[in-house]
């Protein structure tokens, strides 16, 4: 499997859209993961196209506003965001990492539990990290209208997110939530501003052995 990755500017997805339907394939856009699945049959193999989260088919750019959040062990960044412009930001650190293994504490309850005075410390203050998360996405959801919630988190930091003290503003299959498909270094301020860099661009994915022609349609 030769997979290839291309970045793709805003500007250049409605010509892509249109040289795509002129070659005859078949494109179904999925609002979740908010790209087009390009195919030659049902059940065929296919290619796609990450958008521009401010881009809609068809549409072209549209005014969106979106909420971003990042979380990681001891660590989160939380912005708003309307098209290309910030609009807030607030980074979250909290004493979650044991320092010598260098591994979290909700990782390590899954296995030697909470006994010790320094893991209910770290317990503590995971869970106030959570509320803290909670609280401010709860001010920006009574603030803004967002078309798009983009998030990453990992799986096992999920049920401390939607299971807080301070209730999760939205639930867990809010039709806006939009999956970040990146992987997610420890977020800070500035990761955050390559993450929202990233979800400005497009980006064409597809397997060379498959669709051969998408490289002399680019």
């Amino acid at each position: 499997m030769a997979e290839k990755h291309i970045s793709l500017k805003k500007d250049q997805i409605p010509e892509v859209e249109q040289s795509l339907k002129t070659a005859g394939f078949q494109l179904e856009y999925d609002f979740e993961k908010h790209r087009i699945d390009i195919s030659r049959e049902v059940n065929g193999p296919s290619a796609h196209c990450r958008l521009p989260i401010d881009y809609q088919p068809g549409q072209g750019e549209v005014a969106t506003r979106f909420l971003m959040l990042l979380v990681q062990s001891g660590s989160a960044s939380i912005g708003v965001f309307e098209n290309e412009k910030c609009l807030s930001h607030k980074v979250f650190s909290a004493y979650m990492v044991r320092k010598k293994q260098g591994k979290s504490q909700i990782k390590h309850l899954k296995t030697k539990g909470k006994s010790r005075a320094g893991s209910r410390v770290r317990l503590a203050k995971t869970l106030e990290f959570f509320e803290d998360i909670n609280t401010r996405l709860t001010a920006h959801c009574e603030q803004h209208e967002f078309d798009r919630i983009a998030m990453s988190c990992s799986k096992i930091l999920l049920p401390y997110l939607y299971g807080s003290k301070v209730p999760t503003p939205f639930e867990k299959k809010d039709a806006r939530l939009y999956r970040i498909p990146k992987h997610l270094h420890q977020p800070n301020y500035e990761v955050m501003l390559g993450m929202h860099r990233f979800l400005m661009r497009g980006e064409l994915t597809f397997d060379e052995t498959h669709f051969p022609e998408l490289n002399d349609l680019l």
